[in-house]
C-alpha cells in the first residue's frame, strides 16, 4: 500500500509542474474568485492541482472581512446551474426514472465541485477544514452563507466518515507534538501543564483515546479521557486530584468517560463521538474482562441558563417563585447540595426540549442520541468556577448499558423518549418545580 506521505509528495510534484503551466497576470494569480473560475473550467490535472493550490494560498492572505466577501462571492457565483437543471427536469419528465440520476447531478451547486477540486491540492483537506471554521463564524452573523456551509458539511461528512478514522491510544510515549495538542484542545477540564497530562495518560487506571484522519496527520479530531474506578464516580475532583492513588485496573469494575473534546472547529456538526465511545468500550472490554459498567461523568452546561430564563418568563415552566429559589444557589453553598437542586436538574434534563426537538441540554442530546441512559444526578460534583457558572456544580452519569443502547437510541430518535433510571424519574414526579409538579 502506498503511504500517505508518498502520495502527498507525488501530488505536490504534480502541482509544482502544473504551476509552471498556468497562465495569467499577477493580479489574476492573487484573486481567489478568478482562480476559482479557472479551476472549475480547467481540465488538466497538473494545472488543476496548481490552481487549487493558488486558491488556497490566496485565501490564506485575506483578512477577516475579505474572507467573508470571498464566501459571499462563492455563494453567489457557484450555485446551481439553472439552465442545466431545467433541461434535466424536462428530461426526467419525458424519460422518467432513467433520467433521475442526471437530475440529481444537475441540481448540485457548482460550489460542491469547487470544494472537491480544492481538496485535491497538497494539504487541501486541512486547509478546507480551516476554511469552514472561518465560514461557520461568518454564517453565524449572516444566515445567507448557511447554504454554502451546507455544501462544506455534506462533503466533509463523507471525507471524515468512520471508515477513514484511526483510533489511537495516547500515552506518555506518544510524541510530544501530539501531547501538546491534547493539552491545547482539552475543552472540558483544563489540563494544567505536563504533570496534569501525565496523570491523565500515564497512570495505570487512566486511558486517553483519540480519532485521527490520514489527511490531518497527527492532528486529532476528537479524544476521550477515561478513569477506571471501583464505583460510579460522583465528582470530578477525585478523578483530577494530584494526590489521586492509582487503582489496580484489574480491580476496576467501571470505566468512566469524564471528558470528550472535539478538536477541529471546522468539523463542527460532523459527529465522531458516538463511534469513539462505542469503539473505546470495545477496546476496554478486550483489555479488562473485569469491567462491567461504562458510564460518563458529564457536565450539564445549559442548566443555569435554562433555569434563569424559565424563572424570568411569565409562562415559564418553573413557577412564579422559582427566581427566588434559584437565587439561593448563588448565595448559599449548602443549597448546592440540596434535593431542590437535584430535582431542578432532573426536570431540566427530562422535560426541557430544544427548539428542534430532543433534550435541551447539548451534552444530554449527544449521549441520549448514542443510546445512553440518564443514570444519576450528582450535586457539588464540579465546584470549579466554570462548573458553578453553568450548572451550580451539578454533573450527571449517563450509563452505556450494552444490552439497551440500540433500544434507547431508537426510542430517542423516533419519538424523543429519554431513557432514565427510576431514581431520576422519581425526582421529576415528586419535584416542586413548575406548575405541573406543584
Amino acid at each position: 500500500m502506498i503511504s500517505s506521505s508518498i502520495l502527498n509528495d507525488l501530488v505536490a510534484r504534480i502541482a509544482e509542474a502544473g504551476r509552471s503551466l498556468t497562465l495569467g497576470s499577477s493580479a489574476q494569480a492573487n484573486d481567489p474568485i478568478t482562480l476559482c473560475e479557472r479551476l472549475l473550467t480547467g481540465k488538466g490535472e497538473a494545472t488543476g492541482l496548481a490552481i487549487a493550490q493558488q486558491v488556497l494560498d490566496a485565501y490564506a492572505t485575506l483578512d477577516d472581512q475579505a474572507r467573508v466577501d470571498f464566501f459571499h462571492e462563492v455563494e453567489k457565483r457557484f450555485g446551481v446551474d439553472g439552465e442545466a437543471l431545467e433541461q434535466a427536469v424536462a428530461a426526467w419528465r419525458n424519460e422518467g426514472p432513467a433520467a433521475a440520476r442526471a437530475l440529481h447531478f444537475a441540481s448540485e451547486p457548482r460550489s460542491q465541485e469547487l470544494i472537491r477540486r480544492l481538496n485535491r491540492a497538497p494539504g487541501g483537506t486541512p486547509a478546507l477544514v480551516g476554511m469552514r471554521a472561518d465560514l461557520l463564524e461568518a454564517a453565524r452573523e449572516d444566515p445567507a452563507l448557511r447554504p454554502l456551509d451546507t455544501d462544506f458539511q455534506h462533503l466533509l461528512a463523507s471525507w471524515f466518515n468512520r471508515g477513514f478514522l484511526e483510533l489511537r491510544r495516547i500515552d506518555w510515549s506518544t510524541s510530544a507534538a501530539v501531547l501538546e495538542k491534547i493539552i491545547a484542545y482539552e475543552a472540558v477540564h483544563e489540563i494544567a501543564g505536563w504533570g496534569d497530562l501525565r496523570r491523565r495518560v500515564a497512570a495505570a487506571d487512566r486511558r486517553l483515546y483519540a480519532f485521527f484522519h490520514p489527511a490531518l496527520g497527527d492532528d486529532p479530531l476528537i479524544f476521550v479521557e477515561v478513569a477506571l474506578t471501583a464505583e460510579l464516580p460522583g465528582a470530578i475532583g477525585p478523578i483530577l486530584a494530584e494526590d489521586h492513588p492509582p487503582l489496580d485496573p484489574r480491580k476496576a469494575t467501571t470505566a468512566a468517560f469524564y471528558s470528550i473534546s472535539n478538536c477541529q472547529k471546522g468539523l463542527r456538526n460532523i459527529s465522531f463521538g458516538n463511534f469513539l465511545i462505542k469503539q473505546v468500550v470495545e477496546e476496554l472490554r478486550r483489555e479488562f474482562e473485569n469491567l462491567t459498567t461504562f458510564v460518563t461523568l458529564s457536565p450539564v452546561p445549559g442548566l443555569r441558563r435554562w433555569a434563569e430564563q424559565e424563572a424570568a418568563a411569565e409562562d415559564g415552566m418553573l413557577g412564579a417563585e422559582a427566581a427566588a429559589q434559584i437565587a439561593a444557589f448563588d448565595r448559599d453553598d449548602q443549597a448546592l447540595e440540596s434535593e431542590e437542586l437535584r430535582a431542578l436538574a432532573a426536570v431540566y434534563l427530562l422535560e426541557a426540549r430544544a427548539p428542534r426537538g430532543g433534550a435541551a441540554d447539548p451534552v444530554a442530546r449527544f449521549h441520549l442520541g448514542n443510546g445512553a441512559r440518564l443514570q444519576r444526578i450528582n450535586l457539588a460534583a464540579d465546584l470549579s468556577t466554570r462548573g458553578r457558572a453553568t450548572a451550580w456544580g451539578v454533573m450527571v452519569n449517563y450509563l452505556y448499558d450494552l444490552r439497551d443502547i440500540e433500544k434507547n437510541h431508537e426510542a430517542y430518535a423516533n419519538d424523543g423518549s429519554i431513557a432514565a433510571s427510576s431514581g431520576v424519574q422519581r425526582l421529576v414526579r415528586h419535584s416542586k418545580w413548575g406548575t405541573a409538579h406543584a
